[in-house]
């Protein structure tokens, strides 16, 4: 996939389907009157087919104007396709942006925007162990899928992979990604508390939630732009979380159409969906029906995201590789505020108006379950069961959002007990836990602090980066094997029998206990670096 584009899909696909206008006769123009409109001023772009004046977007564009600008008076499909669905243009622009269609017969060699090249990976630094020393230059090879034994080879194999624009857009966190490492680091400190002498002959890893049977506690979170990590994007993660046997978010951030998602399923397949809600409420509502018709099952309002969080890995990544000319002089004059330019965007197509008053509207447009996506107190798990919602998600945004906020884990013990004080029933209510996953332990840990399964997101990614679909049903096969033993070494036969009293959280909340070193989580992890030293 191009490593252009990243940052687009955060406003475009956003866009929730619109209420169609009654149709109107387009005009058809001549690739060469196009090619007329090549400047920032006047800036239009031909996408399979249609004009679109991208003037006044290009300006606020979150992946940068360049990416806009530089294409300006071009057929820019080739560079659109790899990242977004097709009909995100008709979803996201006023009509009247829609200039009209273009003859193809018109449409010359030179007029056809470029795919950038692909950038060649950066080389493992030499080393040397003296003058005389031989030094070789280290070419990475990808290992076999069979060589995986945990989540963080597949990050690891992905970040060698993947183009570094992209692995930027998904590894990346908030501010100084405190949290985004606390996600994983929390479920360290929580310890394990094992019974001896029970039977655990046969383990019994499945389980359900929502309604709809899982393998094990493990549903695939939704995440955004699956196309960045390969071609086959969502559609192979829902193949494969078919195959894995969990069920699968469907993200509204997807690089694919909801139609062509929704037709991967296999028989019988159920499916979630993640919902964010658009000012203007037709276009939530006609986006909600549509899941419903489809027989998705649970519908997760996402509420911690009113703005997006400043990712400075993906942000450095955008300003190193854009080199537009037109851009640069625009951000040198202080016309371009990208940030302020994302908010905006943003702002246009999640509403950062909502609110506890339209809890009561989320729920009399559908009949699916609805829950909140992004829960991280006691007090606003107690208020949704209290307004009649079917559960939360105690989730961070995977470390993307408010940096220094707490991990769903360590917020789990906190909800739990506060839903317990307000009388609030475990099946009354689902509560899940996202952010940090890559063990078969740390499922065990939300189980038993009272989650009725966990969402698992980057290692959806990152394997799928990795080795395509096979490569997120070995993840998940390995996530089950691991499980499988610590139930068994834990005293657990099944999902049911894992309680509080298997953990010990004494140390959870505080976040000075020395902890062992984790070579995985370090060795994996890429920190941020400052301009001068890039």
């Amino acid at each position: 996939s191009s490593p252009s584009a990243v940052r687009a899909t955060d406003t475009l696909r956003l866009a929730l389907p619109i209420v169609k206008a009654p149709a109107m006769a387009l005009p058809t123009f001549s690739m060469e009157e196009v090619a007329k409109h090549n400047t920032k001023e006047d800036c239009w772009v031909v996408l399979y087919g249609k004009a679109y004046d991208l003037t006044k977007f290009g300006k606020v564009h979150p992946g940068g104007a360049a990416l806009i600008f530089d294409n300006a008076g071009k057929e820019a499909t080739a560079i659109f396709d790899p990242i977004h669905p097709k009909d995100i243009m008709e979803k996201l622009l006023k009509p009247s942006l829609t200039m009209g269609t273009v003859d193809p017969a018109t449409i010359k060699p030179e007029h056809i925007a470029q795919l950038p090249k692909k950038e060649e990976k950066k080389k493992a630094p030499k080393k040397s162990a003296g003058p005389a020393a031989e030094v070789d230059d280290f070419v990475f090879v990808k290992p076999p899928l069979a060589a995986m034994l945990n989540c963080f080879d597949f990050e690891s194999v992905a970040r060698e992979t993947m183009e570094s624009q992209a692995w930027g857009y998904y590894s990346s966190g908030g501010d100084d990604e405190i949290t985004l490492r606390d996600n994983h680091m929390a479920f360290q400190r929580i310890t394990m508390r094992p019974r001896i002498l029970v039977n655990v002959r046969d383990i019994n890893l499945t389980t359900s939630f929502l309604g709809v049977p899982a393998s094990l506690p493990l549903y695939f979170t939704a995440t955004a732009l699956g196309k960045l990590a390969h071609q086959d994007g969502e559609v192979a993660i829902v193949r494969a979380a078919a195959k894995a046997g969990v069920p699968y978010m469907l993200p509204t951030l997807s690089s694919y159409t909801l139609d062509e998602m929704l037709a991967a399923r296999a028989p019988g397949q159920l499916l979630f969906s993640q919902l964010y809600v658009n000012p203007e409420r037709g276009r939530t509502e006609e986006y909600v029906k549509k899941l419903e018709a489809a027989g998705v099952k649970a519908l997760f309002v996402t509420v911690d995201a009113p703005q997006l969080g400043r990712r400075e890995k993906d942000m450095r990544n955008k300003f190193t590789q854009q080199g537009s000319d037109v851009q640069g002089d625009s951000e040198d004059d202080g016309e371009v505020d990208r940030s302020q330019g994302a908010t905006r965007a943003i702002s246009s197509y999640i509403d950062p108006g909502l609110c506890w008053d339209d809890v009561p509207w989320l729920k009399s447009i559908t009949k699916m379950k609805v829950l909140l996506k992004g829960v991280q107190c006691g007090e606003d798990a107690v208020m949704a069961f209290k307004a009649g919602l079917d559960g939360a998600v105690l989730s961070n945004h995977g470390g993307r959002q408010l940096d220094t906020c707490r991990s769903g884990v360590e917020v789990l013990p906190e909800v739990m007990d506060a839903l317990k004080e307000a009388g609030c029933k475990r099946e009354d209510f689902a509560v899940f836990v996202d952010g940090g996953i890559r063990r078969g332990a740390d499922i065990f840990k939300a189980v038993a602090l009272g989650a009725s399964g966990v969402g698992v997101g980057r290692p959806v990614l990152y394997s799928l980066a990795s080795y395509g679909e096979k490569g997120i049903v070995r993840m998940v096969h390995m996530l089950q094997d691991e499980l499988t033993m610590v139930m068994r070494l834990s005293g657990c036969p099944t999902v049911a029998s894992i309680t509080n009293e298997h953990v010990i959280t004494r140390n959870l909340a505080d976040h000075i206990v020395p902890l062992p070193a984790d070579h995985l989580t370090m060795g994996t992890y890429m920190p941020l670096l400052p301009a001068a030293r890039m």
